[in-house]
């Protein structure tokens, strides 16, 4: 069972404010950011109307701390794990996974805060809808989620469609699992 949203809230707020004010904060936030090349998937970011990387990378790694943040107070709260994975966007989800990969500067963070960050790809849910109760915890925390990262469900697979359909026609095939590129054929200049 989840927590309030308030409680949620009100906890996530002083878990932010703990990871800002640790001494490696700035060390892990430029780690994360410049994971840019490895990060980039393309069912991910790619869902956001014409992202750049160097623009939008900065305000989505806010967004994704807030999301690891409320993930974080919900299993403060809860000390489940399958719970504490409260839907996030797509995007969002994926500038986590950037941040997750620095695990010894983000180890030494929370073990400083007395915090865990929870995420787990085969428990994670992308499945994000205006008004849920990720909307609300993070709503009542920081005010009004910036819709241009936090894309609900429907609209996302929407974008997603349109986006295999330009992949497929570019030879990238179940968003760029495969592709039918031949690295020994010659290529015309």
């Amino acid at each position: 069972m989840l927590p309030s949203a308030e409680s949620v809230a009100e906890r996530a707020t002083e878990i932010l404010a703990a990871i800002q004010g640790d001494p490696e904060f700035s060390a892990f936030t430029a780690a994360s950011l410049k994971y840019d090349a490895d990060w980039t998937c393309y069912s991910g970011t790619p869902i956001i109307s014409r992202y750049d990387q160097v623009t939008d990378a900065p305000p989505l790694f806010a967004e994704g701390l807030r999301a690891l943040c409320l993930k974080a107070a919900v299993f403060e709260k809860t000390g489940d794990e399958k719970t504490a994975e409260i839907p996030i966007a797509i995007p969002v989800d994926e500038m986590t996974h950037a941040m997750i990969a620095q695990p010894q500067i983000l180890a030494r963070i929370t073990a400083r805060i007395g915090v865990q960050v929870i995420h787990q790809t085969d428990q994670e849910h992308t499945d994000y809808r205006a008004g849920d109760y990720t909307y609300q915890a993070y709503e009542l925390a920081w005010g009004a989620l910036p819709e241009r990262y936090w894309i609900g469900h429907e609209e996302a697979q929407r974008r997603l469609g349109i986006l295999r359909v330009k992949y497929e026609a570019a030879g990238f095939l179940n968003l760029g699992q495969a592709h039918l590129i031949d690295f020994a054929e010659a290529v015309a200049a």
